[in-house]
């Protein structure tokens, strides 16, 4: 890799790792030599491309393109150009899609290119006084292009507007600023890339009567109690994720609908409709959740029969927005998206107020298969797998046998959240997860499973973190085993609280939104399941505590699921044989090896070898349960809808159903 590339490399990664310039690595940025063009290819995200993330073509090629002749029809234009930046790579093999900007930056004589959406850029280019506070900004010196359709109609003008300011000043521009798009910025330099985008934000930054600071504010209770169903009715054909936000950037926009309307309800440049639509729904009866749903229910039914989609962006007055997309990562982008038009939107009021794309220039990106896709390629398609993008509670998710079952459900596209009181271990497991990149994601929530406000908490954050919640798997749980002599009622009460009480209080706080999301969907199945055990099903000699709650549990089971069957939630148990390999059995000081060693349960034992001896030789698969074993039963209780209250066992054979 030579110097140039590096150097183009990290100025991309510079720019797209910062949201205030591009958002869902949007962006495009070029190095060039007398004979090739290296641009970032269509859908590579800026903030993490690599070499291989470049297009590289053929300048005499590129040079071509503009004397060819290309159809008048637009549609018809765009693919025919399409076709002649693609017949120009270098690198086909690649598979790679050239940026519909390619054209515009071999425009530039300058080596590096790098353009952006600049947020404060676009609070001047998305405002009505953009071309002359631009001159007056900057004066002569950069080149100001009113807003066209993208594409080759706007390299047309764009390269008419360059070889008359080459005519005047003898050189190409450094800085073309696109009115609602964004910003062009090139030299023979990264360095001096830096210092001329370091110099565009110090001028525009002094120029703002209004400069707001960003705050996040905590959406209204009332929005997290409809999520849920939001989330319902948004998933018309495959289940969609959705969260909510408020900030002090979108407060001022939804104080009421003349404010909406006034300065959000239009699309300002062609980034936010590609991933936010040129509509939004706002909601403005919000004085119960029943209210608010049913006039959610009547305006997206609306839109869809207008738009053919359901919306991505729900605006409720003075309560917040709601996002709803494909994957985790498209909520995010969403997210950042709403944050950044509210703000251009406020900028924008120092210049003479908005200046929304027209209904004909929304309608053409709407329409354009260029957008489109960049939006399929960068977003990198849906989660896939046979729990796609289902919302999975995991209790007890932070090692061992829990983190085992989180770890397979994230594999088959379950948005997983690590529920578990050891905040250290369970941030580093959602990393991990989160490490592969997937669409789908996982996110970590402390809570005691024994107090019912933290279960509570742990709902609520759910729903706030991913739209709902589809399945909750109660896993966590604590052994301590011990004779009637030596078991002392703290520890027992301990016992049953956290493996009989925690499963209670975890059925108790999922039931509310799985029956909401039913009461929408009634065609919508969830999951409440208990990871149990074998000795749930056989007592277990000086293990009593232990076996007494899972029994329990049982009984919890069954009877949960009479109750909560007409409602689509299914109440399964689990019951594992021995997970020899997890901390609970295997721990060097607490674990059970150890415990059963100290209290003599396995006789004639004298080391921890001879304990797991014993036990693998009572298992006629001869070896203990695993994380897999135990996975394959929850997949079960999950797909099949005619069967609930179930206890399933996983003990090779140990247990056997009578």
């Amino acid at each position: 890799m030579n110097k140039e590339i590096k150097e183009l490399i990290e100025v991309s990664r510079f720019y797209g790792q910062k949201k205030e310039y591009v958002i869902a690595g949007g962006g495009n940025t070029s190095f060039k030599n007398e004979d090739y063009l290296w641009i970032k290819a269509s859908g590579i995200n800026l903030g993490d491309i690599d070499e291989n993330g470049f297009c590289v073509l053929d300048r005499k090629k590129l040079n071509d393109i503009p004397n060819q002749q290309f159809s008048n029809d637009s549609a018809i234009r765009e693919e025919e150009v399409k076709n002649a930046l693609l017949n120009s790579r270098i690198n086909s093999e690649s598979g790679l899609r050239p940026s519909v900007e390619t054209s515009l930056h071999n425009l530039f004589s300058y080596q590096f290119v790098v353009h952006t959406h600049s947020t404060l850029v676009n609070g001047l280019m998305c405002s009505n006084q953009a071309a002359e506070k631009t001159k007056e900004f900057f004066g002569e010196d950069v080149l100001f292009v009113p807003y066209s359709d993208p594409g080759f109609v706007l390299f047309k003008i764009i390269a008419e507007k360059i070889d008359e300011y080459n005519t005047k000043f003898k050189c190409d521009p450094k800085i073309v600023f696109i009115q609602n798009h964004g910003i062009f910025v090139a030299a023979d330099s990264t360095k001096e890339i830096d210092q001329i985008y370091a110099d565009v934000k110090n001028k525009l930054e002094n120029s703002f009567d209004v400069l707001l600071t960003f705050k996040e504010i905590p959406v209204s209770e009332i929005i997290t109690e409809v999520l849920p169903a939001v989330r319902m009715l948004l998933s018309d054909e495959k289940l969609k994720v959705a969260t909510a936000l408020n900030s002090s950037w979108v407060a001022n926009f939804i104080s009421d609908k003349e404010a909406f309307e006034a300065g959000i309800a239009k699309p300002f440049n062609p980034d936010q409709m590609v991933y936010c639509m040129s509509e939004y729904l706002f909601i403005e009866n919000n004085t119960s959740t029943k209210k608010i749903i049913e006039e959610a229910k009547v305006k997206i039914a609306e839109f869809k029969n207008r738009k053919g989609a359901v919306p991505k962006v729900i605006f409720f007055q003075n309560k917040g927005v709601i996002v709803a997309e494909d994957s985790p990562v498209s909520v995010a982008y969403l997210k950042d998206m709403v944050n950044d038009f509210c703000e251009i939107s406020t900028l924008s009021e120092n210049f003479g107020g908005v200046h929304p794309l027209t209904k004909e220039q929304a309608t053409f990106i709407e329409n354009w298969e260029v957008e489109h896709y960049r939006k399929k390629v960068s977003l990198g398609g849906k989660p896939s797998g046979r729990l796609e993008n289902k919302i999975v509670i995991v209790t007890g998710a932070a090692q061992g046998f829990g983190a085992g079952i989180a770890e397979i459900l994230h594999n088959e596209g379950a948005n997983i959240i690590v529920a578990d009181l050891n905040e250290e271990k369970g941030k580093e497991f959602a990393n991990l997860l989160n490490s592969k990149k997937t669409k789908n994601k996982a996110y970590f929530i402390s809570v005691n499973v024994a107090e019912s406000e933290s279960v509570k908490k742990l709902v609520d954050e759910t729903v706030l973190q991913f739209g709902g919640l589809d399945v909750m798997i109660s896993n966590a749980g604590i052994l301590r085993a011990g004779s009637l002599d030596e078991m002392d009622q703290e520890t027992f009460e301990l016992m049953t609280r956290v493996n009989y009480t925690g499963y209670f209080l975890c059925a108790k706080h999922s039931k509310p939104v799985m029956k909401l999301q039913n009461s929408i969907n009634p065609d919508h199945f969830t999951d409440i399941i208990q990871i149990n055990s074998k000795s749930g099903l056989k007592g277990s000699n000086k293990n009593f505590a232990y076996s007494g709650g899972k029994f329990g549990g049982i009984g919890l089971t069954q009877s949960f699921a009479l109750e909560l069957m007409p409602f689509k939630i299914k109440v399964n148990s689990i019951c594992p044989g021995n997970f020899f390999d997890g901390p609970l059995w295997s721990d060097p000081k607490n674990g059970l090896f150890v415990q059963y060693l100290n209290t003599g349960k396995v006789p004639g034992a004298k080391t921890i070898n001879d304990v797991k001896a014993f036990y693998e030789a009572q298992v006629p698969a001869g070896r203990g349960c695993t994380a897999e074993d135990v996975a394959k039963a929850i997949f079960y209780v999950i797909d099949q809808q005619y069967e609930t209250g179930q206890a399933v066992p996983v003990t090779g054979g140990q247990n056997m159903l009578k």
